[in-house]
């Protein structure tokens, strides 16, 4: 596990500089060990601390970084088996297999396709980030189909070939990307190490069971390799869960270092069809599998899994929110409606789409109120009549109407006195309660 604040400040050099930004070596010893500062913050650390502190702090269950580009990742790096105890950080990635038998056309139609599932949701980009090309056994035709998905595509690669010259010459032509190579076996682990060692580039590991898979991966690092992905070798729902949970736990609960790696897992070779693929994913996205490879992606079964995945991997003890600052909705001019609320991400979301639902271009004021909704954030006294006119003053807002008009929530009515004291020029209205009737009230507003 990582370094307490206390061993870490006993490699630190006390000098209680304050170039770090905190005016102690304690205090920057406790943000290092909660994840708020980095290392390289101290000017002072010595190089033999250094590398003590980058041993020592590293999680038990090593983060690999796949891809590159828009759509490159991390998996691992987890630091406890169960969410509420703290967070996880890398989430799941999500891919589609393909064979490279296909012809050029069908993979061209499949990346465009597979492309266009970008959705939207609170204010982050949700995508799949891989693509798995399992080799057919059609000559160069694994090479070609490697290249044109790392050149002609955001996709990161899963390259799936047991042949080790096709496996030699895809892995140089998309280098470049950061493909995964899929996999080291007992049969050709030497072979498999060195090439992944030569080029650089991540490692997945199969076995016939987790005992043969730790043998694997003492082997591979002790060869000098570190990225690796690990594949249990289970297809079977039962057995494959059981052995996510192992592999998970053994490096967090016993510290064992061989199965300190984040895991591939293969709902596309466990079912008949698409629509029991995504059931197993979504058992796997929650129970700690790094990568999952389906056989399609389609929107009705990848939409699920994304939001299943957003909601996993954002931090518990951490409010979604948005930038302080003025939005513009539609094209507001300066005789538009001003409307003010919080940055809790899911309220900004609702309000602004409810404005953009009533198609009266208004300007929508969002106050930094720590992530808290309307209700909470008055409640724990963040915005409240006086804050909220500060905001309004600073913001910039009166320089971009002609008006003096403000809108508050409905469910803020009590703060609507002290804000008409903070803005004695203003004219304070009260929204509605709910958002689904803000479209109402802004079209009789202006009508």
């Amino acid at each position: 596990m990582g370094l307490t604040g206390i061993q870490i400040f006993k490699l630190l050099p006390k000098t209680n500089c304050g170039e770090c930004g905190v005016p102690t070596c304690l205090a920057f010893a406790m943000n290092l060990a909660s994840g708020k500062a980095e290392l390289d913050a101290c000017p002072y650390v010595s190089d033999e601390a250094r590398e003590k502190l980058a041993e020592a702090s590293a999680p038990p269950i090593r983060p690999v970084a796949i891809g590159a580009g828009p759509r490159a990742f991390k998996v691992g790096g987890e630091l406890v088996l169960f969410r509420h105890e703290k967070t996880f950080y890398n989430p799941t990635a999500i891919a589609a297999l393909v064979s490279s038998d296909v012809d050029q056309d069908t993979l061209d139609q499949k990346l465009k396709a597979w492309n266009a599932f970008q959705y939207e949701r609170v204010g982050l980009n949700l995508r799949p980030e891989l693509v798995a090309l399992k080799d057919a056994g059609n000559g160069t035709g694994f090479v070609d189909a490697a290249k044109k998905i790392a050149e002609e595509s955001e996709f990161g690669l899963v390259l799936m070939t047991e042949n080790m010259d096709n496996m030699k010459a895809a892995a140089e032509a998309c280098a470049f990307k950061r493909p995964l190579l899929y996999a080291a076996t007992p049969d050709n682990v030497e072979e498999m190490g060195n090439l992944a060692k030569e080029k650089g580039l991540p490692l997945a590991v199969k076995a016939s069971s987790i005992d043969e898979l730790m043998g694997l991966t003492e082997k591979l690092t002790g060869m000098g390799l570190k990225d690796l992905v690990l594949d249990s070798g289970a297809r079977e729902m039962k057995q494959l869960f059981e052995d996510q949970v192992a592999i998970r736990r053994a490096p967090l609960k016993a510290g064992v270092k061989a199965l300190g790696f984040p895991t591939i897992t293969f709902p596309c070779e466990m079912a008949s069809n698409l629509d029991m693929e995504t059931v197993i994913a979504a058992m796997l996205v929650a129970k700690y599998a790094g990568i999952v490879v389906l056989s399609d992606f389609k929107g009705e079964n990848l939409f699920p899994l994304l939001l299943e995945r957003l909601n996993i991997f954002t931090d518990p003890q951490r409010p979604m929110t948005v930038t302080e600052g003025i939005y513009e909705i539609g094209t507001p001019d300066e005789n538009s409606p001003v409307l003010v609320t919080t940055n809790f991400s899911l309220t900004y979301f609702i309000v602004s789409g409810e404005i953009e639902a009533s198609r009266v271009p208004s300007w929508l004021l969002i106050m930094d109120t720590e992530g808290l909704s309307v209700m909470t954030a008055w409640a724990a006294g963040k915005f409240v009549g006086d804050a909220v006119g500060m905001f309004v003053k600073k913001c910039g807002i009166a320089d971009k109407i002609s008006h003096r008009k403000i809108i508050i929530p409905g469910y803020a009515a009590a703060i609507s006195g002290d804000l008409e004291e903070e803005l004695p020029d203003w004219e304070v209205i009260i929204g509605p309660r709910d958002a689904s009737l803000i479209p109402k009230f802004l079209r009789e507003m202006v009508g």
